[in-house]
């Protein structure tokens, strides 16, 4: 397994995908319910992660082939997108882009927890699953050039659908454990490793794409 491919990718995945993160939504989402239907939840909620994670992983150059974009183009707008969801956490603003608009959330008024799951939508997508993984994701297996390289890779994608599980199985407890404070911190750390990697990201793409710059 390529050891340094690894750690530069889980640094990416996890700033954006990060459970912890990701935790007070699902704690807020899920107030009203028992232990039992967090923990059927987080089961939903990571198999729809894994199924998505694998299908944009599969698939992710043939779509950028169907629509004539190249790896790189795509890596200098993914690598945007990853630098505005890192400025939003460096300023404590909301992840828009990894959030449902006003009217999609006015369009639940009329459905009951029952009729509505929020397992897939909006837990899975946008809030794990969101612009930001998709072009990690699309980004890092163009990368994947090797058995060692794509071990990592699965082997990253695999570790962190299991960490999401893990906390989000086990978030009643952990909520109580996780400070408000805490979550300001992991945010803002996080925020400043993915800012570092969504330049690197820019910059590989535009040294490609404008040779002149090399």
């Amino acid at each position: 397994m390529d050891i340094a491919f690894a750690a530069k990718f889980l640094g990416a995945l996890f700033a954006i995908m990060n459970p912890f993160i990701n935790l007070p939504f699902f704690l807020a989402m899920t107030s009203g319910r028992t232990v039992a239907d967090q923990r059927h939840l987080a089961l939903q909620i990571a198999t729809y992660t894994a199924v998505m994670c694998t299908v944009i992983s599969l698939a992710g150059s043939l779509i950028l082939s169907f629509f004539g974009i190249s790896v790189n183009a795509f890596r200098v707008a993914g690598g945007l997108v990853l630098l505005l969801i890192a400025l939003s956490m460096l300023n404590g603003h909301p992840i828009t882009s990894h959030e449902r608009g006003d009217h999609e959330k006015s369009d639940d008024s009329g459905q009951s927890a029952e009729d509505d799951s929020i397992a897939f939508y909006p837990m899975t997508f946008p809030l794990i699953v969101g612009p930001g993984t998709i072009a990690t994701l699309i980004i890092y297996i163009s990368q994947a050039n090797s058995a060692a390289t794509y071990t990592a890779f699965g082997v990253v994608v695999a570790a962190l659908i299991i960490t999401l599980l893990v906390v989000f199985y086990f978030a009643a407890s952990i909520g109580k454990l996780l400070s408000a404070r805490m979550r300001v911190i992991i945010t803002r750390l996080m925020g400043m490793i993915l800012a570092a990697i969504a330049v690197g990201m820019v910059v590989d793409g535009l040294k490609v794409l404008l040779p002149g710059l090399a």
